[in-house]
């Protein structure tokens, strides 16, 4: 049975406030937790007996066997499956001989967490296992974010730094995207560096632009017509990761 206390700790780390001081997160449903069992610490496993019976294997620090109707009141989703976890934040490192052989993504100050999410999909789908977030980004751990993940948080490394002296410290090749940057599909580009994503609506931080080694343009078709703006940030990484992928053939 589950008590009104852990129904109470699951709900509260819809905060950040009170993901920050016990150091976990919650993920939801059978394909998320599935994904992502093997890859965190479980603090805790909110789960039915059909769920149970069908992952013997797995382990938690805690186990509680429920019904349908108390998996409802525990879980932030509007369509409760069968199992909640609650997982340890991990503690990454960096490895910066690693990182200037790879290719990786820097967010600066993304705040949407579906945004986020979904970039953290494409880094995954692209192969690519570092992401980077200013320290002003949406938090990953948000549970709108690892919804948005798909279980992709299993296998992308996301870390809080510094970008400025992750820059100064990292010896790749930093790219960005800009309006008046340099069409990327005529652009010469590595199969290493850094790919900075800016904010939804203010782009790249000024106080960035000095370690960007090559100004990038998704230029739009045709060129000339009268279009929207800009495009959406995850839009935007799916089309500069395609293009790196690409070149790399």
């Amino acid at each position: 049975m589950l008590s009104k206390n852990k129904i109470k700790f699951i709900h509260s780390l819809e905060l950040k406030k009170a993901r920050q001081e016990t150091g976990c997160f919650v993920a939801e449903g059978n394909k998320l937790v599935n994904d992502t069992m093997r890859s965190f610490d479980c603090r805790l496993l909110v789960a039915t007996a059909s769920w149970l019976e069908g992952h013997s294997e797995l382990k938690a620090e805690e186990i509680i066997e429920v019904s349908s109707e108390e998996i409802k009141k525990a879980s932030l989703l509007k369509t409760p499956q069968d199992v909640i976890a609650v997982y340890c934040i991990p503690d990454y490192s960096i490895n910066f001989e690693c990182l200037a052989e790879r290719l990786s993504i820097a967010l600066d100050m993304v705040q949407d967490p579906g945004n986020m999410g979904t970039i953290i999909r494409l880094a995954d789908w692209y192969g690519i296992e570092n992401v980077f977030c200013s320290l002003g980004c949406a938090d990953v751990y948000n549970p709108k974010t690892v919804q948005a993940t798909m279980g992709a948080l299993a296998r992308v490394k996301v870390c809080y730094v510094d970008l400025k002296d992750l820059f100064e410290k990292v010896k790749t090749p930093v790219y960005g995207t800009f309006l008046n940057g340099e069409d990327i599909y005529k652009s010469e580009l590595t199969s290493h560096g850094i790919i900075v994503m800016g904010n939804e609506g203010k782009g790249i931080s000024g106080n960035l632009e000095r370690y960007i080694s090559k100004r990038l343009f998704i230029p739009n078709y045709p060129q000339g017509r009268e279009t929207t703006e800009s495009l959406n940030v995850a839009v935007a990484t799916a089309v500069v990761c395609a293009e790196f992928r690409r070149r790399m053939r």
